[in-house]
C-alpha cells in the first residue's frame, strides 16, 4: 500500500470472523493492552483488515483467513496529488466514502443490521469450537428488561440543608431546655414549673414527628412498560390479551340517609368505567344497613352503566364519575376530536339527569310500593277470613313489610323494623347484578343503540355484586372492620382477585390510570414484599380558604411522603390497594430484622440465624409461600374449603413476572390468560355462607387475619400489623389526583371526625398494638412514626396548659422567666428561625403551600384543646372503667343551598367540644385587658412582663382565629350587640381584678424587692 494508504490502520475487535491466527496469541496493542478510548471501526467479512502496530503477523495459522481479513481489492488506488479519501476542505479522512467504496459496515446490532445473507456466519473454528451457526436479527428483537417503577430522590440541595437544620434545631432545643431548667424564676416557681414541663413534652413530641421525615422520596411509574409486559403480543402471549392480575374493588356504605345513594352510585360508575381490563375487574358494595334504597339505587346505576361506560371509553372521558364530569368547569370539548362528541354528550347528559331523578325518587317510590302491597295483603287476609278459612290470619296479623319491585319481601332491613328484618337483625344478601363479562373484547356495532354509535367500542361491563352481611342480636359485628372482612371472604369465593382496592362511598376515581400506576409497584421487581399501595386523599367541596385544614396536605404530602422513604406510609382508610395474601396475615418473603439500639443492623431472616435464637419461627418463615401450612388451617380462616383453597391461588396470581434473573418469587408470563369459569349457584351459595355472623367464631378473623378489630381506627391498626410482620408499603402520588372525595366543612362535624381519629390513637396506645411492643421487623424510624400516632392526643394535656400560661402571666404580673434575658431571647429567636427555615424547605420537597402549613398549625391547636382532650378522657374511661365508645356516622350529603355551595360552613351546631377553646379564648382576652390595665394604673409599670405575656397571648388567639370565625357564622350576620357586650364584660372584669388585687409599686427581680 502506498501514498495516503501507507499510514492507514484499521483496528478490528476480535469478532468471530476476525480472530488471531495463533490460537494462544491474542493481538497485542501499544502499551501491552488495548486502549479504552479507541472507537470501534467499520468492518465487514470481505474488506476488513487488521494490522499489528508492532509488526506481529501470522505465525502459521492459515493464509486464507489472513487474506480474508486483509483483502483490499475493492479499494481504489489513490491519486498522486491528493487522496480521494481526504475531504477537500479540512483534509480529514472521509469515513463515509471509505464505507461506500469498501462496502464496509458497522457490524451487527439493533442500531444497524447488514443486508445480505450469511454476512456473519460463524464456523466451528472461528467460534472457538462452539459451532453457534449464523447470527440472525431475531437474536436481537427482544427489548431490554425495564423496571416498572423507580425512586426519584429529593435533590440534595434541599434534603441536606433540611437534615442539617433538624440537627441544629435539636441542639438548640436541648441547650434551651438545659438553660430553662437551670434558671428558674424564683418569684413564680409554679409558673416556671408548668412551663418547663410543657416545653419538655413539646420537644419530645416534635422529635417524634420530625425524625421520620429525614428521608422523603418521590416515585415514578412507567405505564408504557406495564402495557409492554402485560398487554403486548409476545411468544408467551400470542393474542395480546391482558396478563394483569385480577382486582377486587370494595365500596362500603352503612346508612343511605347519611350517605346518599346518588353519591354511592357515582362512585360505582367511576369504578366500572376505569381503565383496567374488564375481565379482570370485580366490584363489590357492602351495604351494612341492608337497605332496599341502596339496593335499588345500585340496580339503577347498573342500568345506566350500560351507556355511560362505553361513552367514557369512546371519548376518553375524565373524570368518569358523571356528577363530577358534568359539574366541572371548563370547555368540555377540549381535546375531543370525534365529530359526534357533542351529540353524544348532550344525550348522555339528559340520560344522567333522568337517572338522578329516578334515584332521588326511590325513597318515596319504595314507601308507596310498600303501602300498596301491604294494603293488598291485608285485603287478601280479610277476604280469606270472611270466606271462613280456618287458618287464615286476620288483617291485623299482616306485617308491614318492605317489598321489592318483583313483588317479594326484601330480605334486609324493612322500613318498619320487624323480627329478622331490622337494621341489626337480618339475613345475608349476595346479589350479582352484573355477571362476569365475556373474556374476549366485544365491540359494539352501528345499530346496537338508537342514539350512540358504539362501533369499535368495547361494550363489556365489569362484574358487580351487592353484599349485605348477616346481622343478629347478641353478636359483635365490629363496625366497618367486620364489613370489610365479610367482603374479603365473599370476593375470595366469587372472583378471588389477588389485589383489593377499598373506597368509602363518597370517594370516586378521578384518574382512570391510577390503578395501573399502583400495579406498576406491585408487579415490579421486589413487589412481592409490598403489602399495600396507599394513595393520598384529595377532597372536593372545601371552602377556598380551607378554614379547618380539611385538605390535610401537611400530613398527606409531607408525613406520608417521608414515611415512603422508610418502610412505607400508614393505611388511612380509603384509596388503598392491598395484596390479598398480606391481608390474610402471612409473613412476607425475604423478611429482614433490624437489630441494635436504633435498628442500624439489617439482618435477613434465614436458617443461619435460627441457630442463634431464631427458633422454629424462622424455619416457618422460609417455607415456600405456596406450601405454607396455614393455607389449610380452618381454625384460622374458617371452615369454608372453597375459601381455603383460594388462598394459594391468590398468592400465586399476585406474583411479579419472572422475566429477569433478579426477579424472585415470580410467575411465568402468560399464566393469567385463561378465561374465568362462569359463576354457578353453588359458588354464590358459598359466598352467602361466608358472610354469616357465625362464620368468624373460633377463627382468627379480626385478630390476625383481615382488618383488625378493637379500635375505631381499624385502618391504622391493620397497616401497623402488616408492617410489624415485615411487609413494606408504597405511597403513590399521581400527577393527576387518583381519587377524590368529600370532607365535612362544618366545624362541629370536623371536630367529631378528629375526635374519632384521636380516640382510636388512644386505644392503640393502651393496646398490644403500641409501637413500643413492635417486633424487630419494624424499622426504628417507622416505629417512631407509629409511636407518635398513639402519643399525639396526650399532647392536648400540655397544650391547654400552655395556652393558659400567657393569661396566668398577665393575671399574676409574672412571666415564665424572671426577666426577658438576652439569652432567653436568643434561644427563642434561634428556635423560631430554624422552625421557619424547616417549614420553607419542607414546602420545597413536599409541595405544600405556606398558607396550608399555617392552617394546619391553627387547627392543630384548635383540635388539640378540644377533640384530642376529649379523646384522652374517653380513652382513659374505656381502659379504666370499660366504657365502650360509640360514634355517629359522618353525614356525607352535599349542601342543598344552590346559591352558596359552602352554606354548611356557616352552620353552628353546638357541641361540648366548644367549651375548652371558648374558655381559652375568653380567659386570654380578659387577661390582656387586665394586663394592660395593670400597666396603666401602676406607678412603675413593668412593661417587659406585659410584653412577654401579651405577645404569647396574642399568639394563642391567632391560632384560634378560624374557631372564632366559625362561631360568628356568615359574615355580616353577627349582631353588633355581641361585640358590645364582650367589650363591656372584659372591662368590668379587669376593673374588678384591679380593685381586688391592686398593682404593686415594687419591682421584684430574682427574689429581691427594689
Amino acid at each position: 500500500m502506498t501514498g495516503d494508504y501507507a499510514n492507514y490502520t484499521v483496528l478490528m475487535p476480535p469478532t468471530p470472523d476476525n480472530q488471531p491466527s495463533g490460537a494462544g496469541a491474542p493481538p497485542r496493542y501499544a502499551g501491552g493492552s488495548k486502549p479504552d478510548d479507541l472507537p470501534l471501526p467499520p468492518y465487514s467479512s470481505s474488506s476488513s483488515k487488521l494490522v499489528n502496530r508492532r509488526g506481529g503477523g501470522d505465525d502459521g495459522g492459515g493464509g486464507s483467513k489472513m487474506d480474508r481479513r486483509l483483502s483490499t481489492e475493492r479499494v481504489p488506488s489513490p491519486s498522486t496529488s491528493k487522496s480521494l479519501l481526504l475531504r477537500t476542505q479540512t483534509g480529514d479522512f472521509d469515513h463515509n466514502r471509505w464505507l461506500f467504496e469498501t462496502k464496509g459496515t458497522y457490524g451487527i446490532g439493533n442500531a444497524y443490521w447488514p443486508q445480505g445473507n450469511g454476512a456473519y456466519d460463524t464456523d466451528g473454528d472461528d467460534a472457538g469450537g462452539g459451532g453457534g451457526g449464523a447470527v440472525k436479527m431475531e437474536d436481537l428483537v427482544d427489548k431490554p428488561w425495564k423496571p416498572l417503577s423507580r425512586k426519584v430522590p429529593i435533590p440534595p440541595g434541599i434534603l441536606s440543608p433540611y437534615r442539617l437544620l433538624v440537627m441544629v434545631r435539636f441542639v438548640a432545643l436541648f441547650l434551651f431546655l438545659v438553660w430553662r431548667a437551670t434558671n428558674p424564676n424564683m418569684d413564680a416557681l409554679w409558673l416556671w414549673g408548668i412551663s418547663i414541663v410543657c416545653e419538655f413534652w413539646f420537644a419530645f413530641s416534635w422529635l417524634l414527628d420530625q425524625m421520620p421525615k429525614l428521608n422523603p422520596i418521590n416515585r415514578a411509574a412507567d405505564l408504557a412498560a406495564l402495557r409492554e409486559k402485560f398487554e403486548s403480543v409476545t411468544p408467551a402471549n400470542p393474542t395480546g390479551r391482558s396478563d394483569l392480575p385480577g382486582l377486587d374493588v370494595f365500596i362500603s356504605t352503612a346508612d343511605p340517609y347519611k350517605e346518599p345513594p346518588l353519591v354511592t352510585a357515582n362512585t360505582l360508575l367511576s369504578i366500572l368505567a376505569t381503565d383496567y381490563p374488564v375481565e379482570k375487574l370485580f366490584v363489590y358494595i357492602s351495604d351494612d344497613g341492608g337497605a332496599l334504597l341502596t339496593f335499588e339505587a345500585m340496580a339503577e346505576a347498573c342500568a345506566f352503566a350500560k351507556v355511560w361506560v362505553p361513552f367514557c371509553r369512546k371519548h376518553g372521558i375524565e373524570p368518569r364519575s358523571p356528577e363530577a364530569y358534568f359539574t366541572q368547569k371548563g370547555d368540555p370539548t377540549k381535546g375531543k376530536k370525534r365529530p359526534d362528541f357533542v351529540k353524544d354528550r348532550r344525550w348522555i347528559k339528559r340520560e344522567y339527569d333522568e337517572f338522578k331523578i329516578r334515584v332521588n325518587g326511590l325513597p318515596d317510590l319504595i314507601r308507596r310500593r310498600a303501602n300498596a302491597m301491604n294494603a293488598r295483603e291485608r285485603k287478601l287476609a280479610h277476604n280469606k277470613q270472611a270466606a271462613g278459612e280456618a287458618d287464615a290470619p286476620g288483617p291485623s296479623a299482616v306485617k308491614a313489610a318492605t317489598w321489592m319491585a318483583d313483588g317479594t319481601h326484601w330480605p334486609g332491613t324493612w322500613l318498619d323494623p320487624a323480627p329478622d328484618h331490622g337494621k341489626g337483625d337480618h339475613a345475608s344478601i349476595v346479589q350479582v347484578m352484573i355477571k362476569n363479562p365475556y373474556h374476549d373484547v366485544v365491540y359494539g356495532e352501528a345499530g346496537d343503540h338508537p342514539y350512540l354509535d358504539m362501533t369499535d367500542v368495547d361494550v363489556r361491563i365489569p362484574m358487580f355484586a351487592y353484599l349485605s352481611r348477616e346481622k343478629r342480636a347478641g353478636y359483635d359485628h365490629n363496625k366497618k372492620a367486620g364489613a370489610m372482612n365479610a367482603m374479603v371472604r365473599a370476593s375470595a369465593i366469587l372472583s378471588n382477585g389477588p389485589f383489593m382496592l377499598n373506597f368509602d362511598c363518597d370517594h370516586y376515581i378521578y384518574n382512570c390510570q391510577a390503578i395501573r400506576e399502583a400495579m406498576c409497584y406491585m408487579l415490579d421487581r421486589g413487589g412481592d414484599r409490598i403489602c399495600y399501595i396507599q394513595f393520598p386523599q384529595r377532597f372536593e367541596g372545601i371552602d377556598p380558604s380551607d378554614r379547618y385544614a380539611n385538605h390535610n396536605t401537611v400530613f398527606f404530602d409531607g408525613n406520608m411522603r417521608a414515611l415512603d422513604g422508610l418502610q412505607g406510609p400508614m393505611y388511612v382508610g380509603t384509596g388503598c390497594l392491598f395484596r390479598r395474601y398480606a391481608i390474610y396475615g402471612f409473613n412476607p418473603p425475604r423478611a429482614n430484622e433490624y437489630r441494635g439500639y436504633y435498628g442500624q443492623t439489617k439482618v435477613p431472616i434465614d436458617p443461619q440465624y435460627a441457630r442463634h435464637g431464631g427458633g422454629d419461627c424462622v424455619v416457618e418463615e422460609l417455607r415456600p409461600l405456596s406450601e405454607h401450612p396455614d393455607h389449610e388451617a380452618p381454625q384460622r380462616f374458617g371452615k369454608s374449603k372453597m375459601f381455603v383453597e383460594s388462598i394459594a391461588v391468590a398468592e400465586y396470581q399476585g406474583r411479579p413476572l419472572q422475566d429477569h434473573p433478579s426477579v424472585q418469587n415470580g410467575r411465568p408470563p402468560g399464566a393469567l390468560l385463561m378465561p374465568r369459569p362462569p359463576l354457578d349457584a353453588a359458588t354464590v351459595a358459598e359466598s352467602v355462607a361466608v358472610i354469616s355472623c357465625w362464620y368468624e367464631d373460633s377463627t382468627e378473623w379480626g385478630q390476625r387475619v383481615g382488618w383488625i378489630y378493637g379500635s375505631v381506627t381499624e385502618d391504622v391498626v391493620t397497616g401497623y400489623r402488616m408492617h410489624n410482620r415485615g411487609w413494606r408499603s408504597v405511597y403513590c402520588i399521581t400527577r393527576r389526583d387518583a381519587f377524590r372525595g368529600t370532607a365535612p366543612i362544618n366545624l362541629t362535624d370536623r371536630l367529631h371526625q378528629v375526635l374519632r381519629w384521636a380516640t382510636g390513637s388512644v386505644e392503640i396506645f393502651f393496646s398490644k398494638n403500641n409501637a413500643l411492643l413492635a417486633s424487630r421487623r419494624l424499622k426504628f424510624l417507622q416505629r417512631m412514626a407509629y409511636l407518635n400516632v398513639g402519643i399525639y392526643p396526650f399532647t392536648s394535656l400540655f397544650l391547654i396548659m400552655y395556652c393558659l400560661l400567657p393569661a396566668l402571666s398577665l393575671f399574676s404580673g409574672q412571666f415564665i422567666v424572671a426577666t426577658l434575658d438576652p439569652t432567653f431571647l436568643c434561644y427563642l429567636l434561634l428556635i423560631t428561625t430554624t422552625l421557619m427555615l424547616l417549614c420553607l424547605l419542607e414546602v420545597k420537597w413536599s409541595g405544600i403551600g405556606l398558607e396550608e402549613w399555617w392552617r394546619n398549625e391553627q387547627f392543630w391547636v384548635i383540635g388539640g384543646t378540644s377533640a384530642h382532650l376529649a379523646a384522652v378522657l374517653q380513652g382513659l374511661l374505656k381502659v379504666i372503667a370499660g366504657i365502650e365508645i360509640s360514634f355517629t356516622l359522618t353525614a356525607k350529603a352535599a349542601s342543598e343551598d344552590d346559591d352558596d355551595p359552602f352554606a354548611e360552613l356557616y352552620l353552628i351546631k353546638w357541641t361540648s367540644l366548644f367549651i375548652p377553646p371558648l374558655a381559652v379564648i375568653g380567659i386570654n382576652i380578659i387577661a390582656l385587658v387586665v394586663g394592660v390595665s395593670r400597666a396603666v394604673y401602676a406607678e412603675i409599670p413593668q412593661y417587659s412582663k406585659l410584653l412577654g405575656g401579651g405577645f404569647f397571648s396574642f399568639w394563642v388567639l391567632a391560632h384560634y382565629y378560624p374557631f372564632a370565625k366559625g362561631l360568628m357564622g356568615r359574615r355580616g350576620r353577627t349582631p353588633t350587640i355581641v361585640y358590645v357586650w364582650a367589650g363591656l364584660i372584659s372591662i368590668t372584669v379587669s376593673l374588678l381584678w384591679i380593685t381586688i388585687s391592686p398593682p404593686d409599686d415594687r419591682i421584684t427581680q430574682g427574689g429581691i424587692d427594689v
